[in-house]
């Protein structure tokens, strides 16, 4: 924080001219309000870690202009005073139609960079095993062919279509898989 000089009085308007407009910060933000949020602070979010009895893992399809088409950890980011175990019941109803049990702690905490982008370039990432306490939502499952954006499969592994923010993930992906199942082969 600059202390050295008194704010520039533009500056204290237009803060409060967003603040204004922004809401209920628990409800979310107006997304162009978010957009600048994460150029100025990293964000942290939830990534829900599901693994089946035979050691499937559980991704979801994005196709998204920030990170492209992908499998990806189903996750979200962190509302305002919001905590962690209702971002990740959050996460899962809506990416998922299903209700999770989640570990009281994370399992990994990584930080997540885009090399190229400042919008929605960093995360705190908090990634958290989770056992499924309902079935995902069936007309959510890919089919044959290509993925839609918000399908979810199981894997034997890390696919080959991981998006590249979530490769520090693979070995938490691939740490659930069976033996003699191939790594990234997708089963449903």
């Amino acid at each position: 924080m600059n202390r050295a000089s008194p704010p520039d009085p533009s500056l204290v308007a237009a803060i409060e001219t967003i603040d204004a407009a922004t809401g209920n910060a628990r409800q979310g933000l107006p997304e162009p309000v978010f957009l600048l949020a994460s150029r100025l602070t990293p964000m942290i979010n939830v990534d829900l870690l599901i693994h089946d009895a035979a050691g499937r893992c559980l991704l979801t399809w994005r196709d998204d202009t920030f990170y492209g088409p992908g499998w990806h950890v189903p996750g979200g980011i962190i509302r305002f005073k919001e905590r962690a175990a209702d971002r990740i019941a959050a996460v899962a109803a809506g990416e998922l139609g299903a209700q999770v049990l989640a570990d009281a702690a994370p399992r990994v905490v990584r930080e997540i960079f885009h090399p190229e982008r400042d919008v929605r370039g960093h995360f705190v990432s908090l990634l958290f095993a989770c056992r499924l306490l309902s079935p995902p939502d069936e007309r959510r499952c890919c089919g044959p062919g290509r993925p839609r954006h918000g399908d979810w499969a199981w894997h034997t592994g890390a696919p080959a279509d991981l998006i590249e923010q979530h490769r520090i993930y693979i070995r938490e992906i691939e740490g659930g898989a069976a033996d003699g199942q191939r790594p990234g082969s997708r089963t449903s």
